[in-house]
């Protein structure tokens, strides 16, 4: 039976298809750590108590790619490049989504409205990763050769939702509520969409490297395309809500480290 379950199982399985997945994904998580870092070197004055939280959220993420870059190793896999139509970081950008890279690599300080966006980004991408890696926990969280990682870097996904709840919230009382209410609807239909095509690309590569059967790839296919239908539909409305989390200050202290993975 095709599950969420059986198709992780089967990428955990075979050494190529995990050298992909953990590749995509350590890089995409040190690409949201270097935005995460020049976002926190260039706050404006206005929100300079932000800095500390960006900058504990880039480094969040740089230990997540450290960390997958580490299940590689242990596995005696080399990182390779992720292929670009997996690039989700940078697919968004293209789409006009978050702030340009052309921006962060400058010195120009950022304006309130940047923030805003960032944030704003953020919590619809940062709601993608909470889920993914509550599913990923659900099914692996107690498995000897990656359950640990997962768990570490779904505590602290969940933590990066949970900043941009409060820090949304924060901006929205100040006065800011219509433009991060617009700014939330154009991230969440746009990420939907990328979502889709780099889910798209990933199954693709991932069906030549396990020679899935056609009618394997057509089910995994339509499967893509039926989130998307719902998403555009529905479903984008949880990715702009907001409500004051559980998790209170959760960026405020000191990231933890992936030492024990290494």
């Amino acid at each position: 039976m095709l599950t969420a379950r059986s198709l992780f199982q089967e990428i955990i399985d075979n050494d190529e298809a995990y050298q992909l997945f953990c590749s995509i994904a350590a890089s995409g998580e040190q690409q949201g750590g270097w935005e995460n870092g020049r976002i926190a070197a260039l706050v404006p004055e206005s929100r300079r108590t932000l800095a500390p939280k960006i900058a504990r959220h880039g480094a969040d993420e740089d230990k997540h790619g450290r960390i997958f870059q580490a299940l590689l190793h242990k596995r005696g896999l080399t990182r390779i490049e992720a292929p670009p139509e997996t690039d989700y970081t940078m697919i968004l950008e293209r789409e006009g989504i978050g702030l340009p890279h052309g921006k962060l690599r400058g010195e120009e300080p950022l304006t309130e409205r940047d923030i805003i966006a960032y944030l704003a980004h953020s919590r619809v991408t940062e709601q993608r990763a909470s889920e993914q890696m509550a599913l990923l926990i659900t099914y692996f969280g107690d498995h000897p050769e990656v359950g640990r990682a997962v768990r570490m870097i779904g505590d602290d996904e969940a933590n990066h939702l949970a900043y941009c709840h409060e820090e949304l919230l924060r901006l929205a009382a100040a006065g800011h509520g219509r433009t991060i209410q617009a700014l939330l609807r154009e991230s969440a239909l746009a990420e939907i969409a990328v979502y889709r095509d780099v889910s798209l690309a990933v199954m693709s590569r991932m069906g030549r490297i396990l020679r899935w059967p056609k009618p394997k790839s057509a089910a995994l296919a339509a499967a893509v395309h039926a989130v998307y239908a719902y998403e555009r539909l529905v479903g984008w409305r949880r990715m702009v809500s907001l409500r004051m989390p559980e998790r209170r200050d959760a960026l405020g202290g000191a990231p933890t480290t992936a030492v024990e993975f290494a």
